[in-house]
């Protein structure tokens, strides 16, 4: 028998790898399990090659629970180790200070046993001794029992072994009886060894028989030692990458489509990637990628591998140039990885351009599915968003769909204002904006749909990449203001007329929580709508930009503008302004009068300050004086205006119906307008 020290710089490595690790203890059995393929791995290698002549026999790894004795084994028929094996392997471990480890690595078990080699001691995470069993591959090789109870001393001895391969045996402290249980220890083998190359065996697989489970005679083995990513795809059926998706998704509906990456230069990357139905839910989960390292499980956690916008898809990677023991940070800095980032972006895009192209018909028909993610991508990876644009797809509200610079080539005839520039009309509402839209659609023009709940943002992002254009909503001006051809004529009205026709209908307007509205005037067509009611385009996309991003949230404090348009030429507008001024002229024009006269006073003061070095006192005391009677006769004609029209049912009424058509007449509002519906009647 050997008796001798661990080669550790530091007192005790025990308590450390207890302490450090405790937060990741599930690693120790990821640790062992890779150990155990990786010695059964390199004995095929030498069976291959000749240096081993034996027979392989069956293969497996073994993971056994014995409750009794408080143990786990985790036994392999690889290549076994002999003493000198175990002393060079197991008792030289290259470990810095104690201090400087502990500070380095104290946020990451991984880091700890990735930079220290350290795989096989985060048994003693869970453990208060391990033993190692273990008869070499070599011919005439003798068995060797290694020891150790938590401490840098060991013991290792001759013993009776008669099978090649290694028996670790893990006795489990008692904090740690949990993994005792089978169930535990088979949910860990799943998570981090089901796609291991050989064989995994838990116990056997069970049946049903005389009202309770039993044993049979066959391995119950945990893993897929051909998963899909390792094959071909030539060799594959669209029902095997199904069928594999929902074996990692369960519960899921059958993926869009999905992309099988398989690189070898200058790095070394495998798997597949699926494209879920995501809808209107933007539901970006860290825990839908899985990461794996030559098929070992490293983490669901892929930020850094992955952009953020890939997050929405599911499926794993698999990369031997990403360590199997890993930290955030490394993945964050790595220059490899970015690498692999920048690949898997341009395998998606190049992934959706050769649908968009092959089986336009199919793309289209997945458009809402995937709509999100595309414009998720767009909205926060430019080099993503460049590729998009040529496979992107707009739909109008006829349900018809066009890609990007087939749309352009479609309105740019029809939808070019005066100053060059494509104007792009857009609905969010069909139902609500249903006026709207038929009154741009019926002067030839195009209205795309854009309800999605990235489309706000998106639209902007459009703007900036499609020279000379303009998205405007199709409710946020009358439709000859949208797209202006020529220089807009002017409304044929006198500035009294339109002083009091501003008072008449603002004075109108029923009270809206949080809302502002501006009379405007157009000369629009006779048989156009008499009043319509917009929405500031401006004030609505900011508005809509501080409910996505909190630091413009002061925004979502304004009210909302809206503009309340007077047609003019309309026959029911002409008629309130003539009855208007037949009952208010008498009134009114006096104060008008005397308002000009006030108003050209204090014009006249105002210019005598040529400098703008402000008014003398006495000066200034007078245009206060003007101002003061300037407003008062303001305050004298709205009182004699609005007097006038709360008596007036034609005003109110091409109000409400303007407001009812924004979907913003309600309650007593709403009931005032359908009572005096009737009386009209």
């Amino acid at each position: 028998m050997t008796k001798g020290t661990i080669g550790v710089t530091t007192d005790n490595i025990f308590p450390v790898i207890k302490k450090f690790l405790y937060s990741d203890h599930e690693i120790f059995l990821r640790e062992l399990i890779s150990n155990a393929v990786d010695a059964t791995q390199k004995l095929k290698t030498l069976s291959s090659i000749g240096e081993y002549k034996g027979e392989l026999g069956d293969l497996k790894v073994t993971v056994a629970i014995d409750k009794e004795a408080g143990t786990i084994t985790v036994s392999d028929m690889g290549i076994g180790m002999t003493a000198e094996d175990v002393d060079k392997y197991i008792n030289q471990i290259a470990f810095s200070g104690a201090e400087e480890f502990l500070e380095k690595y104290k946020n990451s078990a991984n880091a700890i046993i990735g930079h220290f080699g350290l795989g096989f001691y985060s048994a003693f995470m869970v453990s208060k001794k391990v033993e190692i069993r273990s008869l070499s591959y070599k011919e005439g090789a003798k068995p060797v029992l290694w020891s150790c109870d938590g401490s840098p001393e060991y013991e290792m001895t001759e013993t009776e072994k008669t099978s090649r391969g290694t028996d670790i045996v893990l006795y489990i402290d008692d904090d740690a009886k949990e993994f005792l249980e089978k169930s535990r220890i088979d949910s860990m083998l799943k998570k981090y060894c089901r796609f291991l190359p050989v064989p995994i065996v838990s116990g056997k697989e069970q049946e049903w028989k005389d009202g309770k489970y039993v044993d049979t005679d066959r391995d119950n083995v945990i893993n897929n030692i051909e998963p899909i990513w390792t094959k071909k795809p030539a060799d594959l059926k669209d029902e095997d990458y199904i069928s594999f998706y929902h074996a990692i998704q369960p519960g899921q509906e059958d993926p869009l489509f999905w992309i099988h990456l398989n690189v070898d230069y200058p790095f070394n990357l495998t798997g597949v990637l699926y494209f879920p139905k995501i809808k209107n839910n933007l539901d970006i989960r860290k825990d839908r990628i899985q990461l794996y390292c030559n098929r070992v499980f490293v983490t669901d956690s892929v930020e850094g591998v992955v952009p953020d916008f890939l997050m929405l898809l599911q499926g794993v990677i698999d990369s031997p140039d990403i360590p199997l023991n890993v930290s955030r940070s490394y993945l964050q800095s790595d220059a490899r990885v970015k690498q692999i980032s920048s690949y898997i972006t341009k395998k998606v895009s190049s992934r959706l351009a050769e649908i968009a192209k092959n089986d336009a018909k199919a793309f289209e028909e997945k458009w809402n599915d995937i709509k999100i993610f595309i414009e998720y991508g767009m909205l926060t990876d430019e080099k993503f968003c460049d590729a998009a644009l040529k496979f992107m797809l707009l739909e109008d509200t006829d349900g018809k769909f066009f890609k990007l610079d087939d749309y352009k080539k479609l309105i740019e005839s029809t939808q070019t204002d005066k100053d060059g520039n494509m104007v792009v009309l857009y609905a969010t509402d069909k139902e609500a904006q249903y006026s709207y839209i038929k009154a741009a659609t019926d002067k030839g023009y195009n209205v795309l749909m854009m309800n999605g709940q990235l489309d706000s943002a998106f639209i902007g992002t459009l703007e900036q990449k499609v020279e000379k254009s303009h998205f405007v909503r199709v409710d946020s001006d009358v439709i000859e203001n949208l797209i202006k051809k020529e220089d807009t004529k002017e409304a044929d009205i006198t500035t009294m007329q339109r002083n009091v026709l501003t008072t008449v209908f603002r004075s109108q307007i029923p009270a809206i929580e949080k809302a502002d509205f501006t009379i405007a005037f157009a000369a629009l067509g006779e048989e156009s709508t008499p009043v319509v009611v917009t929405q500031s385009e401006y004030m609505r996309r900011m508005k809509e930009m501080a409910a996505l991003q909190p630091g413009m949230s002061f925004y979502g404090d304004f009210p909302d503008s809206y503009i309340v348009t007077l047609n003019t030429n309309h026959r029911a507008v002409k008629k309130v302004m003539a009855a208007a001024g037949e009952a208010l002229d008498a009134t009114v024009s006096p104060i008008e009068d005397e308002l000009t006269v006030v108003n050209s006073e204090i014009k006249a003061i105002r210019d005598t300050d040529k400098d703008y070095k402000g008014l003398p006192a006495d000066k200034q005391k007078e245009v206060d004086e003007k101002e003061k009677t300037a407003n008062e006769l303001r305050e004298k004609e709205r009182v004699a205006v609005t007097e006038w029209a709360n008596s007036q049912d034609t005003v109110k009424q091409l109000i409400d119906i303007a407001l009812l058509s924004n979907g913003l007449l309600k309650g007593e509002a709403l009931s005032n307008f359908l009572k005096r519906s009737i009386d009209l009647l």
